[in-house]
């Protein structure tokens, strides 16, 4: 096939069929087809789009450019989530061991931190000695004995999307909707799942600022999914405030304990249950109970021995991982909360040093925002809003600006 041509039928809006789609992927995946020709050709897509079909046969390409994991023939359900990335956002450590008590195998790869969005990964780092990078034999064996893994990405897995997600990110097609599609359906078709549920967010702490933006890649990655053979569900998600109370690793690990124990905030519990009864047989009162009576607790524990981290530190996280200077910030004026905004917060433990500026930095797992207040409850003068946790002094006067914008109290 000649690659010109191919960038031309795109550039002119026209159909790509299935052979066409895999030359390409296969093309440059192996260095046959050179960077600045599929960076032409991902612009013309950024410009003129694809078909549903079209993004299946993209993701199927994606997928198949690595393995794809394999299970025995009896295996029972494998079930898992999707979200796209939220301020405060760590359901994935609660509703993994959650759904693996429901005797469903939840074959979990997760990604670290992306812009101001914090990453499972590198939440699971902060408990000591976790280990993401458990092989394919490992994890599998995994899923025999406890129902759930949690990993990052292998080498393997999807290679044709590593390659081309950097080429997108350096040349202005990170926002194409079919490339986004195709980018997270592949990874998460590659664990070969029987249901999927997305949760898609939206607001000023996600990458899709309205609804309407939203409910677009909800429906265009449920489409790929279901053409794929996959039970695909899913849920919009508001972003406008952090959920919980927490952001940053350390700290929103020790609030997934909380859940886990019974506890915590009932905004991460009711969504954590509204993503589980997507994918799960059990009933959502079944679901809440074995969150309540320690059932789910248990699960957790067992995923953290079997992948080397030391299960007796997840109760006291927040004096291994203290940050040598916490402050709260207080309310100027009584009232009710009427902004948190979740993009400035983000920011915020960014600067901190709990998010990645450079591909390279490493993860302070002390700092971040705790007892964050939400909106509509009500709060007296001089009451701590949030809490500030730094690991100098200059690092928090650096966005103390920063959090008087994000917070408004109102009559």
């Amino acid at each position: 096939m000649h690659v010109p041509s191919l960038i031309e039928k795109k550039r002119d809006g026209k159909e790509l069929t299935k052979e066409e789609i895999e030359f390409l992927i296969q093309g440059f995946t192996s260095g046959q087809i050179a960077d600045y020709q599929m960076s032409a050709w991902a612009m013309a897509v950024f410009f003129s789009g694809m078909t549903a079909v079209e993004t299946q046969h993209l993701t199927t390409a994606m997928m198949e450019s690595g393995s794809v994991l394999e299970y025995p023939k009896t295996s029972p359900p494998k079930v898992d989530k999707h979200s796209t990335g939220g301020i405060g956002d760590k359901t994935s450590l609660v509703l993994a061991p959650l759904l693996a008590c429901d005797d469903n195998w939840v074959p979990m790869i997760s990604g670290r931190g992306l812009g101001i969005t914090g990453g499972t990964l590198d939440k699971l780092e902060s408990i000591p000695g976790f280990n993401i990078h458990i092989d394919e034999r490992r994890a599998l064996a995994q899923l025999k004995s406890i129902g759930v893994f949690m990993i990052g990405q292998t080498a393997d897995i999807c290679p044709a999307d590593k390659k081309l997600y950097a080429l997108r990110d350096v040349t202005g097609t990170v926002p194409s909707q079919p490339l986004i599609v195709a980018s997270i359906m592949s990874k998460k078709l590659a664990e070969n799942l029987d249901r999927l549920v997305l949760d898609v967010k939206f607001g000023t702490g996600a990458f899709m600022k309205t609804r309407k933006e939203a409910e677009q890649l909800a429906d265009a990655m449920t489409k790929v999914g279901k053409l794929m053979g996959v039970k695909v569900a899913h849920l919009l998600s508001p972003m406008d405030e952090p959920l919980g109370r927490t952001v940053g690793n350390a700290l929103e690990v020790a609030e997934c304990v909380e859940v886990l124990q019974g506890g915590g905030p009932k905004d991460v519990i009711k969504l954590v249950l509204d993503l589980a009864e997507q994918v799960s047989t059990a009933k959502r009162s079944q679901l809440a109970e074995w969150l309540k009576d320690g059932t789910a607790w248990k699960k957790f524990i067992s995923l953290v021995y079997a992948q080397d981290g030391d299960a007796s530190s997840l109760e006291k996280l927040g004096e291994l991982h203290r940050a040598p200077v916490i402050k709260p910030v207080a309310a100027k004026a009584a009232g009710k909360v009427k902004k948190m905004d979740a993009e400035t917060i983000g920011r915020v433990s960014l600067l901190l040093g709990g998010g990645r500026k450079t591909a390279d930095d490493a993860i302070d797992f002390a700092v971040g925002v705790s007892g964050i207040k939400k909106i509509g409850e009500r709060v007296e003068k001089d009451e701590p809003l949030l809490s500030l946790h730094a690991r100098n002094e200059q690092s928090l006067q650096l966005v103390k600006p920063l959090i008087e914008k994000a917070v408004e109290i109102g009559c």
